[in-house]
């Protein structure tokens, strides 16, 4: 028994990565945007929306990066992000001109999500070396969807906390 559930195990896990057939025919089809239509499918009223996966991955990929900029900033454009933002004003309320010692106690190390090593294959493929690397298209979006969700929460998380040492701050430049 325990062979056949394993087997079903198995077959069922290899099959979430193949490629099926998805029927997109509608009829008295009209456009709304690009990848968006109206029309009717097996008697219903639908809007259907059709995207090539290479383009919508490149949209989630390139929304993720963007919002881990906007997170930790960027080194390539030198931009400071939230959390350089915040960092700055820690130091800033603790400055011997607004009655600190200078010395910034700063506990929050940087979490970059997106670092990810790539496990290269490196070999040769039509005289020429190179790497390569593999990931199922599936997995990769579900990957970057969870990057998303933890860096809004983490956007929202130095947006609160950069809100608060702001208003600290404020407060100590009128009493100085």
């Amino acid at each position: 028994m325990k062979v056949i559930v394993l087997a079903l195990f198995l077959v069922g896990c290899s099959s979430a990565h193949k490629a099926k057939k998805i029927d997109t025919k509608i009829k008295n089809e009209k456009a709304i945007s690009g990848n968006e239509s109206i029309g009717i499918k097996n008697g219903k009223m639908i809007v259907q929306k059709k995207v090539e996966m290479s383009e919508e991955l490149r949209r989630l990929q390139n929304e993720v990066y963007s919002l881990e900029d906007r997170v930790y900033g960027s080194r390539k454009y030198q931009s400071d992000g939230l959390y350089g933002v915040l960092k700055k004003c820690k130091a800033t309320i603790v400055s011997p001109a607004y009655g600190g010692n200078g010395k910034l106690r700063w506990t929050e190390p940087i979490e970059r999500v997106t670092d990810k090593e790539d496990n290269l294959k490196v070999g040769l493929s039509e005289k020429q070396i190179i790497g390569i690397s593999t990931e199922y298209l599936k997995d990769r979006i579900k990957r970057f969807h969870g990057y998303k969700k933890i860096l809004m929460s983490r956007e929202d998380e130095y947006k609160d906390k950069v809100a608060v040492c702001d208003a600290e701050l404020n407060a100590k430049k009128l009493s100085h």
